[in-house]
């Protein structure tokens, strides 16, 4: 059986399968989220059949924060990237972020938040950088579209550089950089705009794990630096080493939340040596509608099926599998979320005004 708390609306997941009585780990205060997505849907129409991709997403992110969404193919995340940076639209629900409802933006309003209130970078770097340009001029072009004066270009282009670790590559191109160093620019590309969020879809899925540090180390520089908000799509569970909360989505909804649990410390003010520093527990969501995703891993060990029965505990909530129901638990139709291709010919179109502003190509 699995057992869940009434302290809260979400118990930490135990290793004998049970959901723990003990207090939860207070959750992160919002006052001022930047992100609050309610009951959220998505359904995209392929010919005469509907896919479900988001089915009533709860989410809160708030401003200043660095997080993942974590989920495997088809669980809805990119859909969700997507709809956040306002290249989608949902179909039904709430979607907010810095106060702007994206379902009800008219297209005007949408390209401009697009500019200048978010920033993406993708995993595949033909989708972040333009190659015939070098560094300097890819941070450059973002602003070059949005109207900004050359001196100012320059010099918050500068920055950024410096910022990531990149400035001594400023005048090369993509040919003559490492996939970690050609990352590094896509950030500051993001950023050129200075927007208050960073979206971040596999940001590290061509890395090698060293060189994937060095990205999540920048993300974090930058969130103190200049107190960006920074979500971080990826499949990977083991990006929970390197953020402080990780909301994974299955089925179209957020299922789990896992949180760094502080140290302790004992009474004389040192830490305390039992409990790890950075331990992580994870926690199931129990959103509005009063839902929870119960694990599969749960639901085949205990043999249930579509139905489970609810008994009333003086701890709590026990859920029991129904004797003889083999009814299977319905699955996701979506087996894909990733993002649609970009529109070719933008980047060179624009590049060709660097060569003409310039006397020159690229260098």
């Amino acid at each position: 059986m699995i057992q869940t708390t009434s302290d809260g609306a979400r118990g930490p997941r135990t290793e004998d399968s049970s959901v723990a009585t003990q207090p939860a780990v207070p959750q992160p205060s919002a006052p001022d989220p930047l992100i609050v997505c309610e009951g959220l849907v998505k359904i995209y129409k392929l010919e005469e059949v509907e896919l479900l991709a988001l089915q009533g997403l709860d989410l809160l992110v708030n401003r200043g924060e660095v997080m993942a969404i974590v989920g495997q193919s088809g669980s809805g995340k990119s859909t969700l990237l997507n709809i956040l940076g306002g290249l989608d639209r949902p179909t039904a629900g709430r979607a907010s972020v810095g106060g702007n409802d994206l379902l009800k933006m008219n297209e005007r309003a949408l390209n401009r938040y697009r500019r200048h209130s978010v920033g993406f970078v993708w995993q595949q770097t033909a989708r972040n950088l333009i190659p015939y340009l070098n560094s300097e001029q890819n941070v450059e072009l973002p602003m070059l579209m949005a109207g900004t004066r050359p001196s100012e270009r320059r010099k918050w282009a500068g920055e950024l550089l410096e910022a990531v670790g990149i400035a001594h590559r400023r005048h090369h191109r993509l040919d003559q950089m490492s996939g970690g160093e050609q990352q590094r620019v896509a950030i500051a590309v993001a950023l050129a705009n200075k927007p208050d969020l960073l979206l971040a879809d596999e940001p590290t899925g061509e890395l090698d794990s060293t060189t994937a540090g060095v990205i999540f180390d920048i993300f974090h520089k930058l969130n103190e630096q200049y107190g960006l908000t920074v979500v971080i799509v990826s499949h990977d569970p083991q990006i929970a080493n390197h953020v402080a909360r990780v909301v994974a989505i299955r089925d179209g909804k957020t299922s789990s939340e896992t949180l760094r649990q502080p140290a302790r410390n004992t009474e004389d003010g040192e830490a305390d040596t039992e409990v790890q520093p950075h331990s992580l527990v994870e926690y199931t969501v129990l959103d509005q509608a009063g839902r929870l995703q119960l694990p599969e891993e749960y639901r085949d060990r205990y043999g249930m099926g579509g139905r489970v029965t609810l008994e009333a505990t003086e701890d709590g909530i026990v859920i029991k599998p129904v004797e003889g129901d083999t009814r299977p638990v319905p699955r996701s139709l979506v087996e894909s979320d990733e993002p649609p291709p970009p529109k070719p010919g933008l980047g060179r179109r624009w590049a060709s005004r660097f060569g003409r502003k310039r006397g020159g190509n690229a260098e």
